[in-house]
């Protein structure tokens, strides 16, 4: 029987590799994501459209009903949605700060809550949580941003011990830098928020940082290949971590002291 995946924000980047990688490797896969005009690569090669936004409860509803509709299971589910808002914690208007939180924290929990039921009737399921090399260390001007990603690693570590009873496995993803159209989403909101105010400097340098950085990215299809292995592993890793930087930032997060960790990043923003 082939598996059914249902990826959120598979209209590009990270998500749409991921559904092109896993057609060919044989899975029923549901692409969701509000801009379905961008998706249209995918329904040619197999996928199964859906028009869905993680931030409207009767749209994740619909979504599932109409999987478990089609399908009558969801073994897999690739939480991907998401987007940076970038500004400093001064600067970003709290109606920005909790649309991020609404779309890549609880968008995402509500999505896991609604897969749930399914996966724990039939005593098996995967459920996928794209975080970033950002929930674990946070840097100037992505404060919202970081908040929501740590976030989603706390909400992971806490599932992972509440479903392993019903067969479920809960998987991380940590990607450092990749190629997507994130960056330009984040840096161009973070010009518009924070470029004329007194942090103004460190936009600029931060900008010139990101520019230099997207030339060393990794290909989407990276984290995409990282995502198969980890579902296809008979016994999955809490984390798997890939792209650019991505290894030594966690490497030096976790063994540099605080005051070390924060001498580095502003000596890069000289």
């Amino acid at each position: 029987m082939k598996k059914v995946v249902l990826i959120s924000g598979a209209s590009a980047g990270i998500g749409k590799e991921t559904a092109k990688v896993l057609l060919q490797a044989g899975y029923t896969v549901y692409g969701a994501a509000r801009r379905t005009d961008q998706m249209k690569d995918l329904q040619l090669l197999g996928a199964k459209i859906i028009a869905m936004d993680v931030a409207n409860e009767d749209s994740m509803k619909s979504c599932i009903e109409e999987i478990i509709r089609n399908e009558d299971r969801i073994d897999i589910l690739i939480n991907n949605a998401g987007f940076g808002t970038f500004g400093s914690i001064e600067d970003v208007p709290m109606k920005t700060a909790r649309y991020q939180i609404e779309v890549n924290l609880f968008g995402l929990a509500r999505l896991t809550q609604l897969v749930l039921p399914f996966m724990r009737e039939q005593n098996s399921g995967k459920i996928v949580n794209i975080t970033s090399t950002g929930g674990k260390a946070a840097g100037p001007m992505g404060g919202w941003y970081h908040a929501s990603k740590f976030a989603v690693e706390a909400l992971s570590d806490s599932l992972r011990l509440e479903v392993k009873r019903f067969g479920i496995d809960v998987i991380i993803i940590e990607p450092g830098g990749v190629k997507t159209e994130w960056g330009n989403i984040a840096y161009g909101g973070l010009k518009e928020i924070s470029g004329h105010t007194v942090y103004k400097p460190m936009v600029g340098i931060l900008e010139r940082l990101g520019e230099k950085a997207e030339r060393n990215n990794v290909d989407p299809n990276v984290i995409a290949q990282l995502i198969k292995k980890s579902i296809t592993a008979s016994k999955p890793k809490a984390r798997y971590v890939a792209g650019y930087l991505a290894k030594p930032i966690l490497f030096m997060k976790k063994w540099l002291s605080d005051a070390m960790f924060d001498k580095l990043i502003m000596n890069q923003l000289k």
